[in-house]
């Protein structure tokens, strides 16, 4: 079972071959946005376009995070390439899930009081979920920065390629501030409040020291196309080095011992996919 779940079968520059598809749709869609930011001068355009584009690419954060796990090519130039325009969709940098969540919350997702994603308020009430996005989505990159001061080698790239992409930004919106708000600034942060709604859903109120306890599951079927498996999150946390695609896998050996209670459809699921799945 083991080495069916960590064997890498990919061929050429990609570790893994189910990568290659998601990577292709990802960069189709930066190419997209770099044709429209030199070519159209609608703010009308541009604006309809963007509020369009808030679900798409923030299901891309589901990749740059698998892709933080366990980088998608064999060569590190190309993954410090495919982090940049991770970063420009979904407001997360080179690095940063890296420390903030491999390094963070999956090593402390049990222990309210060091999470990095942490449900809890100090006084160990539950937050709300507009409280847990903005506490989260606000501290996301003082919290990867103080992990990366126990992690200097993870660190020193989270620095490096955060200010490179800060800087290419900055100048895309000097050099049209239309297009370069609408299409990569703006777009970073509403990815990352985004992201850290969503994330709420998946461990909030579960107060356990049994990691097959900690986790909500969501097992529709586009969900989890759409996310890489992400609903299979029991598992994920279970072994987070295993690749996306054998997650259901992975979940299949140990469901029986994660209780009927964590199976739910998230927010976006019941109001986006239920139809469609």
């Amino acid at each position: 079972m083991q080495a069916n779940l960590h064997a890498e079968k990919g061929t050429g520059i990609f570790r893994y071959k189910e990568d290659r598809w998601p990577v292709i749709i990802i960069l189709s869609l930066s190419l997209l946005d770099f044709i429209l930011y030199f070519t159209i001068e609608s703010t009308t355009f541009l604006v309809l376009f963007y509020l369009l584009m808030i679900i798409p690419k923030g299901v891309i954060s589901a990749w740059n995070h698998h892709h933080q796990h366990l980088f998608t090519f064999r060569n590190t130039a190309l993954n410090r390439g495919l982090e940049f325009f991770y970063a420009l969709h979904t407001g997360v940098t080179t690095h940063l899930w890296r420390l903030h969540h491999v390094l963070g919350h999956h090593l402390n997702f049990l222990d309210q009081e060091k999470d990095e994603s942490r449900w809890k308020r100090k006084n160990g009430k539950k937050m709300g979920a507009l409280e847990y996005t903005l506490n989260v989505a606000v501290t996301a990159y003082p919290r990867g920065y103080g992990v990366g001061k126990k992690h200097p080698k993870q660190l020193k790239p989270f620095i490096i390629y955060s200010a490179i992409t800060f800087a290419i930004v900055a100048f895309l919106v000097w050099f049209n501030p239309t297009a370069g708000l609408l299409l990569f600034a703006l777009p970073m942060v509403t990815s990352l409040i985004f992201t850290t709604y969503v994330t709420y859903e998946h461990h909030s109120g579960l107060d356990t020291q049994n990691e097959f306890e900690a986790s909500y599951n969501n097992t529709n079927p586009l969900f989890n196309l759409l996310t890489g498996n992400l609903g299979f999150h029991t598992a994920h946390h279970h072994k987070m080095g295993v690749h996306w695609s054998r997650l259901p896998e992975l979940h299949a050996s140990i469901a029986d011992k994660i209780p009927e209670s964590l199976y739910r459809k998230s927010r976006i699921t019941r109001l986006f996919l239920e139809r469609a799945a």
